[in-house]
């Protein structure tokens, strides 16, 4: 197997979307990609070969040793200065706000630490206003109770803080996510590359540390949505059969690959409520019950009563002790694993299920005996109509993978380090790839080729463009059967309510490598 050469591994330092350096055990910097220099205004000979503590205030200098000297005696992955505002100081002087993530490289004999730091000016300045925002809608509530003469100023102040909300929510979505999605991408680009044994660890390693940094962003984004109103539920009929099959279909591998049974009983019943919120809470509480039963078998099952249907999840895991059952839904708290130890998720699931149970109005019962099993029952309204069918026509089939040849694929995305990545990935898989940032630049694009087989285009664009634009802007330009991913962050309603576009597929950030490739072989060989 053909290994990383080190100019491709440089390379991959250098599309990084943060500043990556590399220093010795004696704080000497012995790498800078060019985002260093662009951050802290030091020219590269200006960095290489020089102390470390130069990148920071003084104030920091003479302690950052003690830490350093600490951090070489435990040596792991870890972000630097947990808790603690850090900073970092330009070649002018002037001072930002940074994050530093820290991590081992070992070069032969000898152990480096690779540190990655990002500027957080932006999303300090965006809690900054939020925190003013909510400040001032606490400031007008009580002057409404005060005073029935100032209830239309306090409304409006309480709209400004709702808004300042959803603006935060959606900035810190798309803001932490670029990042995770540029990684999957270059993580997934250099595991087709061809790599050493060694390397190859590592880069599993690295999926696998991304994957989980992607689930626990999503955890708390949905927490913070939830709890901030975000989400509003929009009930109707459907049957449960549909989400018992698209549960099978997602949790039955990983529980075989555990040695476990996935039973799904047949369900013929039709419930009223918000079916994407009530699929999310089974969603939970199916992985959960994965999660934590070592044998056996998990069954998802419903019980029909004369007004209610309920629904079950049951399993024959390690269960729950009777006096912990009402702290299960504390966030970060999972049964049995002590505080500050290694973890298999983060205790957010359940968190996320009571709140949704709460929007929905609904009841979730637990049964569980320590050594035996858990079983949690979602009691749900019966449907008061005919369920309407949602199924697309035929049953999905595997799509067999379909190499690239030399398909001409249009990408486009504003963000730099995001679209080299992907583009970086696209090539290596195969694709004749043209990137643009915008729409003007996309359609530019495609007026100098005869045509196109695909294109892959990001939602959020600058200036308030879209990604629907884009479809719609090029399928108008060069055919209405252009086939096209489209590539988001939000998960809006107006995402889930996308007509039915079999030539359309939505992935939501960040997707990983593989995934993105499924998605597009699948569209390419569609008739």
């Amino acid at each position: 197997m053909q290994s990383i050469s080190p100019e491709l591994a440089r390379s991959a330092l250098e599309a990084a979307p943060d500043a990556m350096i590399i220093i010795d055990t004696t704080g000497i910097v012995r790498f800078a990609n060019r985002q260093v220099s662009a951050l802290f205004g030091y020219s590269h000979d200006e960095v290489i070969g020089k102390e470390v503590e130069q990148l920071m205030p003084e104030r920091y200098r003479h302690r950052h040793l003690a830490h350093r000297d600490g951090y070489i005696r435990n040596v792991r992955l870890r972000p630097m200065g947990q808790g603690l505002e850090l900073f970092g100081r330009r070649r002018d002087g002037t001072e930002f706000p940074v994050e530093i993530s820290l991590s081992p490289v070992q070069d032969g004999d000898r152990m480096l630490t690779a540190a990655a730091i990002r500027d957080v000016t932006d999303r300090k300045k965006v809690e900054a206003e939020l925190i003013v925002a909510r400040e001032s809608a606490e400031r007008a509530l009580a002057a409404a109770d005060r005073a029935r003469q100032v209830a239309d100023e306090a409304r409006e102040i309480a709209d400004r803080a709702n808004q300042g909300k959803s603006r935060f929510l959606a900035t810190a979505s798309h803001d932490l996510r670029q990042p995770l999605q540029t990684l999957a991408l270059l993580n997934g680009a250099l595991r087709r590359i061809g790599t050493t044994p060694d390397s190859a660890d590592a880069l599993a390693q690295q999926d696998q540390a991304i994957g989980a940094m992607s689930r626990l962003l999503n955890a708390l984004l949905d927490i913070s949505k939830l709890e901030s109103g975000a989400i509003k539920p929009e009930p109707t009929d459907f049957k449960v059969a549909s989400v018992f099959e698209e549960l099978r279909r997602e949790f039955g591998n990983l529980a075989s690959n555990k040695g476990l049974s996935l039973e799904v009983d047949p369900c013929q019943d039709c419930v009223h409520s918000d079916p994407s919120l009530v699929e999310q809470i089974l969603r939970n509480l199916v992985s959960n019950a994965v999660k934590y039963t070592r044998q056996g078998w998990v069954r998802l099952r419903c019980l029909h009563e004369e007004a209610v249907v309920r629904l079950e999840v049951v399993d024959t895991g390690i269960g729950i002790p009777a006096d912990q059952i009402p702290f299960i839904y504390d966030e970060f708290y999972q049964v049995g694993v002590p505080t500050n130890s290694t973890r298999e998720g983060y205790g957010l699931g359940l968190s996320i299920v009571q709140r949704i149970v709460r929007l929905l109005q609904l009841k979730l019962e637990v049964r569980s005996e320590v050594g035996k099993g858990s079983a949690f029952c979602l009691i749900l309204p019966a449907g008061r109509q005919r369920a309407v069918t949602t199924d697309g026509g035929a049953p999905a089939t595997a799509v067999a993978a379909k190499q690239a040849g030399r398909s001409r694929v249009l990408l486009v995305e504003d963000d730099a380090a995001v679209r080299d990545a992907t583009r970086f990935l696209l090539k290596v898989e195969g694709y004749d790839v043209m990137a643009a940032g915008s729409l003007a630049e996309a359609l530019q694009k495609v007026r100098q080729v005869d045509g196109i087989d695909l294109l892959v285009t990001d939602y959020h664009l600058q200036d308030g463009e879209t990604g629907l634009q884009v479809i719609a802007a090029l399928r108008q330009e060069i055919g209405s059967n252009l086939r096209s991913v489209l590539v988001t962050g939000d998960t809006s309603t107006a995402i889930k309510e996308l007509p039915l576009d079999p030539r359309l597929r939505v992935a939501s950030k960040p997707i990983r490598a593989e995934e993105l490739l499924t998605l597009m072989r699948a569209l390419l060989v569609a008739s």
